[in-house]
């Protein structure tokens, strides 16, 4: 069933007066990949009544008051995506398109969407529940962070929306165990996963909102104890001060086992989009996601450009094959369903089915990485699961093929001396759709450095591999290479090295190169404010020049790159 968005749903499913009211800057999509959805349905399943009021009209009550006033609470998200990268590019020009708003223009997500619904909501409701901010572009944006596109220093989240209470992370329980709370009259402010406001100074300290702003070292410090204790086994809790306030973190909640998991994906989901939208249009994003399914959350792969370790975790937790396959036969049977199964994965596909014995019982190292500068030997990576499940999908009534279309990482499988050859042998030959995404995103030993990502040679041995079994199996087959231009500490003689790299040794012209966008809550955007290696402390250039950024990809992406005037700095 959709949660209710109109007071005629209300009406015919006899509920008076809802418990809970979310916003979101997304139109409702009621699929397991969407957060707000399932944080919808999870509180329904535990016998909360959730109405959802997707893409609100900021210029009247019309919207924001249809379904009323809730009994617990308003939480509020910006929907699946910040709102300030959905709505710019890299350079700063307004989007045309969103993939996730009805009829594909963007025209219905505000600026800065938390801050705006909280306001939008304080407006028309005065003296009312407590506002309670969610999803990506509140948890991103938890602590004092530099902002991009005002370039400067922006306070946590919660002091800029005026709202009472923040869940960061995927907030699966702790949305429940708050609401409980809130039911029994009982002080939220003890739960993990939950951010709050305080006169008292509470926690670990870090530098706070006026020091981060002033001086750049007490931000970088700020920042590695904000990274340092994302860990729900060993994570402190913090506060920040602003002004005469203090931002208190608590430590996040557990990650969800997979009993937990398998239950949430139970939930039934209608894979589509809400008929008050469809009058509208469709939206893009349901191409995507209406015949994927997600087998795991969270990613160790921690590329210092990419916020999904803070927001997600370091820890990959991932379901049962008996839930995967059972949501594989609910989509076989859809009215509409072609028995193409469009994605069987997660933040990194080929992370399914294993994890690192020691980080589930201590936590995440605190001095290494699993992956960087290379793979961890406690992790001791092992596809076997994957290849079962995926042979066990596609034998299902129904089925006619599975295709991985999330990236993997290469490094892994060629660190699985196991089965990593079985492993990419298996997706060669039946789980390619044409094309298989990687993501190397730079060639250049300095720039892969700062990127947290793995050195070129083993992107070449990879690629010999895939183009052996790919002729093997007589498929023309190719790879997508993610690629970044104007990374912090590339310059432009580095994309000449990668235009070179990619035409001699890819042989190819690629056209998934984006320009580096700083995003909150990265190492990647640190170093770009910075100015920085925040590692070794040591001065970085950084290309902050809009023009300049759009030659750095230009190069890699014309087919036949012309220079530009004087020679590259």
């Amino acid at each position: 069933m959709f949660l209710p968005t109109t007071p005629k749903e209300l009406d015919q499913l006899n509920w008076p007066k809802l418990d809970v009211i979310l916003v979101t800057g997304d139109a409702y999509i009621d699929s397991p990949f969407i957060g707000v959805a399932i944080i919808g349905k999870v509180l329904v399943d535990k016998g909360f009544r959730v109405g959802i009021i997707a893409q609100p009209d900021m210029n009247s009550k019309t919207d924001i008051s249809r379904l009323g006033e809730p009994a617990l609470f308003w939480g509020i998200t910006g929907g699946c995506v910040d709102s300030m990268v959905a709505n710019y590019t890299a350079l700063k020009k307004r989007r045309k398109k969103d993939d996730y708003t009805p009829g594909g223009m963007n025209t219905r997500r505000p600026d800065r969407a938390v801050i705006a619904y909280s306001n939008l909501v304080r407006k028309y409701f005065k003296k009312t529940r407590p506002i309670v901010l969610g999803g990506i572009e509140a948890s991103l944006r938890r602590i004092a962070h530099y902002d991009f596109w005002s370039n400067k220093m922006r306070r946590s989240i919660l002091f800029d929306a005026k709202a009472d209470y923040l869940l960061f992370g995927m907030a699966h329980s702790t949305i429940v165990k708050f609401a409980t709370a809130l039911k029994e009259d009982k002080p939220p402010e003890v739960l993990n996963g939950v951010a709050f406001i305080s006169k008292e100074k509470k926690g670990k300290e870090l530098p706070s909102f006026e020091a981060v702003q002033k001086d750049k070292k007490d931000y970088i410090k700020s920042f590695h104890m904000f990274y340092q204790n994302n860990d729900p086994i060993t994570a402190q809790r913090l506060c920040q001060q602003h002004n005469d306030r203090y931002l208190i973190l608590n430590p996040p909640e557990s990650f969800s086992t997979t009993k937990e998991l398998d239950h949430i994906h139970s939930l039934e989901f209608e894979r589509d989009l809400h008929p008050f939208h469809k009058k509208a249009g469709t939206v893009r994003a349901l191409d995507t996601i209406r015949f994927s399914i997600p087998t795991h959350y969270g990613c160790y792969g921690e590329c210092n450009f990419c916020a999904i370790s803070v927001h997600q975790g370091r820890t990959v937790r991932y379901r049962s094959e008996e839930s995967i396959i059972k949501e594989a036969a609910d989509i076989s049977h859809l009215e509409d369903f072609k028995g193409y199964i469009t994605d069987l994965g997660g933040p990194t596909a080929n992370m399914y089915g294993f994890e690192c014995k020691k980080k589930l019982k201590k936590g995440a190292c605190l001095d290494k990485r699993c992956l960087f500068p290379s793979p961890c030997k406690s992790l001791a990576p092992d596809h076997s699961n994957y290849i079962r499940l995926i042979q066990k999908v596609e034998k299902l009534p129904g089925i006619k093929k599975v295709f991985i279309s999330s990236g993997i990482r290469y490094d892994i499988i060629l660190n699985d001396k196991k089965n990593g050859g079985a492993y990419l042998e298996k997706i060669v030959n039946d789980n390619v759709s044409g094309q298989l995404k990687i993501a190397p995103e730079h060639t250049m030993p300095h720039v892969l450095n700062l990127m947290g990502k793995q050195p070129v040679d083993l992107l070449l041995k990879f690629k010999w591999q895939f183009d052996a079994l790919s002729k093997q199996s007589g498929k023309k087959q190719f790879l997508t290479y993610y690629l970044i231009a104007a990374h912090p500490g590339c310059r432009m003689n580095d994309m000449k090295e990668l235009k070179k790299f990619t035409t001699q040794k890819l042989k190819i012209t690629p056209e998934q190169v984006q320009v580096f966008t700083p995003a909150p809550s990265t190492y990647s955007t640190l170093m770009y404010y910075t100015g920085l290696d925040p590692f070794s402390m040591t001065p970085l250039f950084v290309e902050k020049n809009p023009k300049e950024k759009e030659k750095q990809k230009k190069i890699v992406t014309v087919k036949s790159y012309k220079p530009y005037g004087k020679k590259g700095n």
